[in-house]
């Protein structure tokens, strides 16, 4: 009986050997350049070269998340303290989501939709992805037409935040001195720079319980230009914002050290690198810390959106971007800490103006430290204060344009994949068009209410649900073992231990965790300590539902889309990758076919035979 299965086992072996020698030779060619790029994978667009996709990648991932987000986070939690779980997690979790999602698209050569051909059962996740880049979108835009609108103040003979204006009354102090207005401290006064982004830019609306109001006609304009410098660079595909990634990337560097520069000149401000950089070990204790550490990577990384995935699907299929993964995540800290040390030096410079040593309590957060507390350290500038405003400003809409662009090619490549035949410069006006009308809610009294709304429920919240499904899919229902070996049949690389734990084990319990201890401690959203009316409230659940709901509505779908007799058939073939799941070039997926019926065969094969056939 075992002379028998050994023979036909035997015969199995000999019969696949044509095989493994094809394998090995695929194994044995995994450097070749891009000529292996046959006409069908032509089709699709592709990068005009290896270094726009780092420089793009950086340009999308380095963006205003960096600049003021980041900052206003370590302010909260502790300073240098958060900088420890910051790298903690982008060691966990970061790095090893960036470079699953970067693999996952190259591999299939599609966008964050189709590449979910893997498990069509979960593929409602892209789609909940898409949209929530797309509420992100509308709201980017936004602080880009703020950005604009002060970028064009600062070519003022007088930067116009320094002064008091009249009809501000007793409420006002000089932004270009810390010395209070008279002696009477019965009422609380503002910084010229507070009132001017409150009243003279945004006129904001003390609560919303009333409405919105109307659009501040200004802004819109300036919402309009955002607009349009999105779409002239994504009119002609990814090839022009390729070109353009060059500028969008290496810019905003120029001026940061700029800034640093001039920030370490600054009276006070190693007192506050200082406290940016001492960590505060108890706080690490904290939950909260780590969570906001988890969600600041989000941020940081634009992983989870669906982005990345689009991006690497334009990668030539053996590109190796083992090392642009590593090269885009350490920028990535590294602009963070270098913008921290940026802002802390003024703010150590502010809090020796107004001759304190209390830190934390000299900045708004959120984006007031963009648009209050960086006007007001400029207008401190005893020379050319106009001169630091335009890089200050410039360097932030280069910032916003570099990672909307990128959200929006997003969008719009789930729209081309879908719809070929669309020109693009057709489709580019079209997106921008919409995401220009739905931006105008942003410009009313009431629009920062609306982008507290939609950054919270809209990309936050959506994100944290949708990241642990997309892990569970890659390590889980796809497997880990399996994405190893696509990899392995795509660089010619065997993955090791730490990308493998990370991606089954640690990264999905660590992002588990802060789902749940997010939902524990959930209280009703605030901006500026107002709580949100029911209506709105129920507003910001709906637009989370809308997104989280696409798992199951689209998981219902491909299920009952399936081929089988029985629903129980149909379930087990939508957790199964699709006959189009594959890389799209014919003669590569060609290849892989041959490469997973090997592997198939050599699974079924005991280890001491193929030791006697000398296989191993």
């Amino acid at each position: 009986m075992f002379k028998m299965g050994a023979k036909k086992v035997s015969i199995e072996l000999e019969s696949t050997e044509i095989d493994g020698r094809l394998i090995e030779a695929i194994s044995n060619n995994h450097t070749r350049t891009d000529e292996d790029e046959t006409e069908a994978e032509a089709t699709r667009d592709k990068w005009g070269n290896n270094i726009e996709f780092l420089f793009s990648c950086i340009a999308l991932s380095v963006g205003l998340g960096n600049v003021w987000r980041f900052p206003f986070i370590a302010l909260d939690n502790g300073g240098g303290a958060f900088v420890v779980p910051y790298i903690i997690v982008l060691l966990l979790v970061g790095r090893p989501i960036y470079y699953l999602e970067i693999i996952v698209g190259q591999f299939s050569s599609s966008g964050c939709i189709k590449a979910f051909d893997m498990a069509p059962a979960m593929r409602g996740i892209a789609y909940g992805q898409v949209f929530a880049t797309t509420m992100g979108t509308t709201y980017y835009a936004c602080i880009m037409a703020l950005t604009l609108k002060y970028l064009i103040s600062s070519f003022s003979d007088i930067l116009p935040w320094t002064l008091c204006r009249p009809e501000w009354g007793r409420l006002c102090f000089s932004a270009s001195n810390n010395t209070v207005k008279g002696n009477d401290t019965s009422f609380k006064q503002y910084s010229s720079a507070e009132l001017f982004f409150t009243k003279s830019i945004l006129h904001e609306a003390t609560s919303i319980e009333d409405g919105l109001g109307y659009p501040n006609w200004d802004l819109v304009l300036c919402l309009l230009g955002a607009w349009i410098i999105i779409g002239t660079i994504l009119c002609k595909g990814i090839r022009s914002s390729g070109k353009a990634s060059y500028f969008l990337a290496l810019f905003p560097y120029a001026v940061m050290f700029v800034l640093l520069g001039r920030a370490l000149t600054l009276p006070g401000s190693l007192a506050g690198i200082i406290y940016f950089l001492k960590p505060q070990w108890n706080k690490l204790l904290n939950p909260n810390v780590w969570y906001n550490a988890i969600t600041q990577m989000f941020f940081s990384l634009a992983i989870c959106f669906g982005t990345l995935t689009m991006y690497a699907s334009f990668n030539n299929f053996r590109k190796n971007v083992y090392r642009d993964v590593m090269i885009i995540t350490s920028i990535d800290s590294a602009t963070s800490i270098l913008s921290g040390c940026i802002i802390f030096g003024i703010l150590g410079n502010l809090a020796y103006e107004s001759q304190t040593t209390d830190i934390a309590n000299v900045v708004k957060g959120g984006a007031g430290l963009a648009f209050i507390s960086y006007p007001e350290a400029i207008a401190k500038f005893k020379y050319m204060p106009q001169l630091f405003s335009v890089l200050f400003f410039f360097m932030l809409l280069v910032l916003g344009v570099g990672s909307n662009v990128g959200m929006v090619s997003c969008v719009m490549t789930v729209i081309k994949d879908r719809f070929p035949r669309i020109p693009h410069w057709m489709l580019a006006t079209v997106v921008s068009l919409i995401g220009f009308t739905c931006g105008i809610v942003y410009m009313t009294p009431g629009g920062q209410f609306i982008v507290n709304l939609v950054d919270f429920f809209g990309c936050s919240l959506i994100a944290l649900f949708l990241a642990i499904a997309e892990l569970m899919t890659f390590a889980w229902i796809y497997g880990t073992k399996r994405l190893c070996e696509d990899i392995e049949f795509m660089l010619g690389v065997k993955t090791g231990p730490y990308w493998r734990i990370c991606w089954t084990y640690i990264t999905p319990g660590l992002m588990l965790s802060v789902l749940i201890y997010s939902l524990l401690n959930y209280a009703p959203l605030t901006y500026k300590g107002i709580e949100y009316p029911i209506m709105y409230s129920a507003l910001g659940w709906s637009i989370c539902a809308i997104g989280v709901g696409q798992l199951p509505f689209w998981f219902l779908y491909e299920v009952l889309h399936q081929k089988g007799d029985s629903f129980t058939i149909k379930l087990r073939n939508a957790f199964k990758p699709s006959s189009h799941w594959g890389p799209s070039d014919k003669r590569l997926n060609d290849e892989y076919r041959i490469y997973r019926r090997s592997i198939k065969i050599r699974s079924m094969i005991p280890v001491s035979i193929l030791k006697n056939k000398g296989k191993i």
